[in-house]
This record gives structure tokens, sequence and C-alpha cells, in this order.
């Protein structure tokens, strides 16, 4: 891990930067949003400095067509064309920790490059800006970045490192997320603002 300075105490929200490394020996490199300390155990919400994107399917189904998500084990093959797609609007895609992300300044947002991800579980909606599209082997791929805010939650560990959480534990402290996000969320649109 790398980190810019040390975490700001009583849950201040912070400009730090740290890496986090994940179980494949990939790295994201993230900012500290905001630190709290649980059961005498520090975790940080952490906010990728890079845009994550996330690479969608164009399957049939039925008369309609549906998008998607490509799970993490099935990039490999898609990975080089995505990249060069991408190179052609100056973003260079990255395989990172966690997702995968893109350098570079996005595009301008229009309402037509909106599109809507439903979590099927929570029947969400996520709002989604569309980047760039490809063909592999006669299918349509499309790749998307969160219009919200990405955040990751870690544990920092004995070394003063970020670590990713146990399934156990991020389900212990999955409750909390909402309200730590809407924070962030609050405080990021207010520096929005400000500039």
């Amino acid at each position: 891990m790398t980190k810019s300075q040390s975490p700001k105490e009583n849950g201040r929200p912070s400009s730090d930067t740290v890496t986090l490394t994940d179980e494949s020996g990939r790295t994201l490199t993230c900012s500290i949003e905001h630190s709290l300390e649980l059961e005498g155990q520090e975790y940080v919400l952490l906010l990728p400095i890079d845009s994550p994107v996330e690479i969608f399917a164009w399957q049939a189904e039925g008369d309609d067509e549906e998008a998607v998500p490509i799970e993490d084990e099935d990039v490999d093959p898609l990975f080089s064309i995505a990249k060069a797609v991408l190179e052609e609007q100056n973003l260079t895609l990255k395989r990172t920790a966690i997702t995968l992300t893109v350098e570079g300044d996005l595009p301008d947002l229009s309402s037509e490059d909106i599109g809507e991800d439903e979590d099927t579980e929570e029947g969400d909606y996520e709002e989604l800006q569309w980047l760039a599209s490809f063909y592999h082997e006669e299918l349509e791929y499309a790749i998307y970045t969160p219009l919200d805010p990405f955040f990751v939650l870690a544990r920092i560990n004995d070394d003063g490192e970020p670590e990713l959480l146990s399934p156990e534990e991020f389900q212990k402290l999955e409750p909390m997320l909402p309200a730590l996000e809407g924070l962030i969320e609050d405080r990021l649109f207010d520096e929005e603002l400000e500039e």
C-alpha cells in the first residue's frame, strides 16, 4: 500500500490515497472518503481515483434485448477489444482490484448515454453512462460507468494497510453503508457546486 498521509481521525473526510490489493495481486488506488472505528477495528470508505466501468453483453430475451453484466472471470477474451475501443476516446482501460477502471476524462454526459441496470435482488436501478460498444463473436457488448460514486469498504490491518472485507465482515457492516454513502455523496455534491 502507498499512502500519501495518515488518515484523519473521528471519521472526518480525508483526501489521503491508498492502494488496495486483492487476492489476485491486482491493485486499485483510492481516496479515503471516510474512516470509522467499530469494536476496536478501523474501517475506511474508499473511492477509486479512476472511473469504475463494467462490460455488459446484449442478449436476446424473447422480443427484447437484455444487458447482462460480464463476470470478472469472463472479461479476459474481451479486455483487449474493450481497451482498444476506449483508447479511441483517450481512455485507458485497466484491470484493477474489485472492478475494471478507466483512466482519463470521461465524455460529457448526454441523456442518450444513460442506461439503467436493474439490481434484481433489491429491485433498484443503477444509472449508468454509456462509453462505448463493440462486437465479439457476433455478440454486442457495451461499456458503462456508474453515475453514482462507486464506494469500497475496507478494513485497516495492523500494518496500516487497507484490506478487503471477508463476506462475514461485509454482512455485519452492510446495514451502515447507505448512511455512510449518503453522507459522502452529499459532501461530493456540495464540492461540485463550489467549483
